[in-house]
């Protein structure tokens, strides 16, 4: 895996960025073709062996759920200080 420094700062990400849009509980939310917690975490948890260590996602992605998932799945194979996750809001949020 390929890193670069985030802008100005010190964080070494992941040229490869993982977007989480496509995971979180189909039944909420606005899209019916997301992956569930189980197959969330696999993908993550492999992304994680291959060295991506930047991940973003947002609170609109499943109301809520891709961003519960991706937090339970990095508690669990990474090292907080270690991965860098981007999110999003909306106002209405």
């Amino acid at each position: 895996m390929q890193y670069t420094k985030l802008g100005n700062s010190e964080l070494n990400i992941s040229r490869i960025c993982m977007g989480c849009m496509g995971f979180g509980d189909a039944k909420r939310g606005q899209h019916a073709w997301t992956v569930d917690e189980e197959h969330s975490r696999e993908i993550i948890k492999r992304g994680l062996e291959l060295g991506i260590n930047f991940f973003d996602t947002a609170i609109a992605y499943q109301s809520g759920t891709s961003e519960q998932y991706l937090g339970k799945a990095l508690k669990e194979y990474a090292r907080r200080e270690e991965v860098v996750v981007a999110t999003k809001f909306l106002p209405r949020t």
